[in-house]
């Protein structure tokens, strides 16, 4: 008898361990914070690229493209488009930049930063130096991109202790000179873009 006792007891204990487990991992979809933060790339100097998510099956990319010469030419493509809605919706979420990052750099720096689900977010760079009369194509077709997200299906957070925020400190990106492409996201099913695109033909 004592051993059967000693088996349901074992059983309960594993049972409340699962619900337990399950409970932590509800809880991590509570809330989706990304932060860039510190010194954070301070000073940084060239092609600076930064990628950082909180959540579920957001799509993020940054394209540089760029062409130097008698006959340079370069383009950007891109496809980013997100359907299924099978990500979670968190309570809270925020995107912040802080503290020194990015101070005093130079270049051009393109962020994307989402916390969420189902975002797409994307910075793209077209830059060419070609001599006089050798580009023909037009700065339109040589950046050529698509970003889609869907929110369908998706409910709509009502709670009134539910937050959205998204900032940039005072402190951040102080000092910064060049090319700054930002997207900032804290939510679910959104997209969005950053497009720059520049042709210099110069004197053979």
């Amino acid at each position: 008898m004592s051993g059967a006792v000693l088996a349901l007891l074992l059983v309960g204990a594993a049972q409340a361990q699962s619900r337990t487990d399950s409970y932590i991992g509800m809880l991590s979809y509570l809330s989706a914070d990304s932060r860039i933060d510190g010194n954070a790339l301070a000073g940084a100097d060239g092609s600076i690229k930064v990628n950082q998510a909180a959540g579920e099956l957001n799509l993020q990319a940054n394209l540089h493209s760029m062409a130097n010469g008698s006959q340079a030419a370069s383009s950007v493509r891109s496809l980013q488009q997100r359907q299924a809605n099978l990500y979670n919706t968190p309570m809270q979420a925020s995107a912040v930049i802080g503290g020194n990052a990015l101070a005093g750099a130079s270049g051009i720096a393109s962020i994307n930063q989402a916390s969420g689900g189902g975002n797409a977010e994307l910075n793209s760079v077209n830059a060419t130096l070609a001599a006089q009369g050798i580009r023909e194509a037009s700065d339109e077709a040589m950046t050529s991109s698509e970003v889609l997200a869907s929110a369908g299906g998706q409910s709509i957070v009502t709670d009134p202790r539910a937050t959205r925020r998204v900032g940039v400190e005072e402190s951040a990106l102080r000092g910064f000179d060049g090319v700054l492409q930002l997207n900032q996201i804290a939510g679910s099913g959104n997209a969005t873009e950053n497009r720059f695109s520049i042709s210099v033909q110069a004197t053979p």
